[in-house]
């Protein structure tokens, strides 16, 4: 899972200043809206939305903004009508890269995805160029030191979880999409602290990235995740964790 996890790690870091800039409620905003549009506006009955509403409240969402974008959604406000659009393509030294949007205006979308691209030494690609190389997984991050491995492996098989890897100062937990709910719920109930929780694209298999190419890559992840349709963006890269603190202190 090195190409979410690594990446995860650079987005934690910058989520305060990302929610500062009013990006994160953006994104928020928009899937609470689709959220309730395809699923209803009870969160007891639609885990998507619950996902939503559980994300909204970690960057400290207003409840006002989260109400009016589940009405906005159910039809009970008029709002815009956003639609889900996938982009595939490649970045610095063949990394798979795929890039989930929600738009109003999707030649305005591709238009600004593929720009980057081209600026930051990507290729856009056709549909189906590298999704194949990617499943959807729920993914739990808990810190490291918050619980024994043994332990926190035991309660999480317990709960449907498919596996456990140590990443930098976290254990990340995989699980069916369908499962991701218990087991959040079950670590929750045990009060252990979870530093993220998410649905991803994570990848089969891994490159390896050093120098110039790292720093490149990382690049046009940030200036695909800076776009304002851009909910998320998934990689297949892998860069050692002296290199990746070395890129970010460089900036």
């Amino acid at each position: 899972m090195s190409g979410h996890s690594k990446w995860h790690s650079i987005k934690h870091k910058k989520a305060a200043a990302d929610a500062k800039r009013g990006k994160m409620f953006t994104k928020y905003i928009r899937e609470l809206t689709i959220a309730a549009r395809i699923g209803g506006g009870d969160a007891e009955a639609n885990p998507r939305l619950r996902r939503a509403l559980d994300g909204a409240r970690s960057v400290n969402m207003p409840m006002d903004n989260i109400k009016k974008a589940i009405q906005r959604g159910t039809g009970e406000l008029e709002g815009v009508n956003y639609e889900e659009i996938s982009y595939e393509g490649y970045g610095p030294g063949g990394v798979a890269i795929l890039v989930e949007s929600l738009t109003d205006n999707r030649n305005r979308t591709v238009s600004d995805v593929r720009h980057v691209f081209s600026k930051y030494n990507g290729n856009l690609g056709e549909q189906g160029c590298v999704s194949w190389m990617f499943a959807r997984k729920g993914v739990i991050s808990v810190p490291a030191d918050a619980i024994s491995e043994e332990d926190l492996l035991e309660i999480a098989l317990e709960n449907g979880a498919e596996d456990m890897k140590k990443e930098g100062g976290n254990y990340e937990i995989s699980s069916a999409v369908a499962d991701f709910d218990r087991v959040h719920a079950a670590l929750k109930a045990k009060n252990i602290p979870v530093e993220s929780a998410e649905i991803a694209m994570v990848p089969s298999t891994t490159i390896k990235l050093t120098g110039k190419l790292a720093e490149q890559m990382i690049r046009l992840m940030d200036k695909l995740e800076e776009l304002d349709d851009v909910q998320n963006v998934w990689a297949n890269f892998d860069i050692a964790e002296e290199e990746l603190e070395k890129i970010q202190q460089n900036g």
